[in-house]
Parts: structure tokens; C-alpha cells; sequence
């Protein structure tokens, strides 16, 4: 008898004092802002680039063991690069990132791979989705969710509204309107944000922007244009069936 008192007074003050060592010992809401800092982490690393948030995923309907639904995170980054140059964005970010983290790029049957432990269990990728297209995520894995997710509040900012309003104009397309914000948690504070807009179908000549380009566009292809206006990356995206244009100021 004394020794089952024993055990749950060791069990109960274990549960509350001893570091979780496995993911489902941390909730949905305690990895959150690991999330959210994680993605101002890779945009930190990223740097000059065309380059927008992903905005962050809510995942329901995972199961944390046969007899517990859980829910999974993740936040991410979009980079569009000259074909043939993922792998070199990949090992530069991955040389960026927090020493411990412990970032590497290793090759597999999909292509590069970035791959990271942003710490409380988070775990950060980087791969090729198509040439000249990098996606970076941080992904907390199914975890218990202890209150219900709701997406940080973010609000586009009038000098990024204004610059996806103007790309809009030189492609001939309507003003845009029900803009989505976009933030994250930089490194050093403040946010890095992305404001979205869509802009009709695509395909479009996005020939139309380079009389705003400010010197020489971050990219230029067919289907992606880039370029910077004053502190923020402009991005025309027309590799789907809408014409998505961001606007992004980086972490300082």
C-alpha cells in the first residue's frame, strides 16, 4: 500500500516538473508560437529573395493514440528561385539557421531536403515543389488540442495594399479586394508579413510589371515575377489558375 502512494506522488510530480520527451506531452496551443517563431526564423534566413508566407494550416482529425484525436499545425514559406538553384537556397538557409537546430540538407528520391528541429518537438523541412520552387514548413506533428485554434490576428498594412493594388493596375487586372494578412515572429522582434490578394485567372503576361521594378527584378520568368518596391517584395505567382500577388516586408 505504501508503495503505490509512493509511485503516485512520484508520477504526479513528474507529469509537473519533468520536460515533456515526446510530442503528445505538449499541446496544440504550447507548440503554436514555437510555429509562428520558427517561420520568422527561415524568413530571417532566407533573406533578399522573392519569397511569401504560406499562411498557417489548422489540421484536424489526426489521431495522437488510437484513442485520442489530436490536430496538427503547421506555418510555412514559399520561395521561388532560377530553376536549378533550390539546392543552393536550401544549404544557404540551412547554414542561416540557429546553431541548434542542427539544419542539413541531404539528397533523396524527391530531391534536396532541408530538415530541422526547431525545438518542443517542431520540425522544420525544406524541399523542391517544382522546378524554381522551394517550400519551407514547420510542422508540429499531431498534438492534443487544448483549446480551439484560432489564426493570430493580421491586418495588411496600407504600403502593402498599395503595392499589390499597383501591380494589379499594370496588369490590366481590377483592384484587388478581401486582401489576407499574414504575419510572423522575427528573431530579433516585430513581424515579417505577407499581404495576399488574388487577382483573376491565370495564365497572364506579367510583362506589365517591369516598368515598376525599381533596378533589376528579383526574378523574371513566365509564370513568376519579382521585384522589390522600397522595403517590400512584390510577387506576381501565375503558376496556378489564379494570379496570386503578394506583397512582403522581411524580418529588420
Amino acid at each position: 500500500m505504501l508503495w503505490a502512494v509512493l509511485l503516485g506522488v512520484l508520477t504526479w510530480w513528474s507529469v509537473r516538473t519533468d520536460p515533456p520527451t515526446v510530442r503528445e506531452q505538449r499541446t496544440l496551443g504550447q507548440a503554436a508560437p514555437v510555429v509562428d517563431r520558427a517561420v520568422g526564423e527561415l524568413v530571417a534566413a532566407i533573406g533578399d529573395g522573392a519569397w511569401a508566407l504560406a499562411g498557417t494550416r489548422y489540421e484536424p482529425g489526426c489521431r495522437v493514440t488510437p484513442m485520442a484525436a489530436g490536430a496538427a499545425l503547421i506555418g510555412g514559406v514559399t520561395v521561388f528561385v532560377p530553376e536549378g538553384g533550390e539546392r543552393v537556397l536550401l544549404e544557404r538557409v540551412a547554414d542561416r539557421l540557429p546553431a541548434g537546430w542542427r539544419a542539413g540538407v541531404r539528397a533523396g528520391s524527391e530531391g534536396p531536403r532541408l530538415r530541422a528541429d526547431a525545438g518542443e518537438f517542431v520540425a522544420v523541412e525544406g524541399r523542391t515543389a517544382g522546378a524554381g520552387r522551394v517550400e519551407f514548413e514547420a510542422d508540429t506533428g499531431c498534438r492534443p488540442v487544448d483549446r480551439p485554434y484560432a489564426t493570430p490576428p493580421s491586418t495588411a498594412g496600407d504600403a502593402s495594399l498599395a503595392a499589390v493594388a499597383e501591380a494589379a493596375r499594370a496588369l490590366g487586372r481590377p483592384a484587388p479586394t478581401d486582401p489576407e494578412g499574414r504575419s510572423a515572429s522575427c528573431p530579433a522582434g516585430g513581424r515579417a508579413t505577407t499581404t495576399l490578394v488574388t487577382a483573376g485567372p491565370a495564365p497572364v503576361d506579367l510583362a506589365g510589371l517591369r516598368s515598376l521594378a525599381a533596378g533589376v527584378a528579383l526574378l523574371d520568368t513566365p509564370e513568376v515575377y519579382a521585384y522589390r518596391r522600397g522595403p517590400l517584395v512584390v510577387l506576381a505567382d501565375a503558376t496556378g489558375t489564379e494570379l496570386r500577388l503578394t506583397a512582403s516586408a522581411s524580418c529588420p
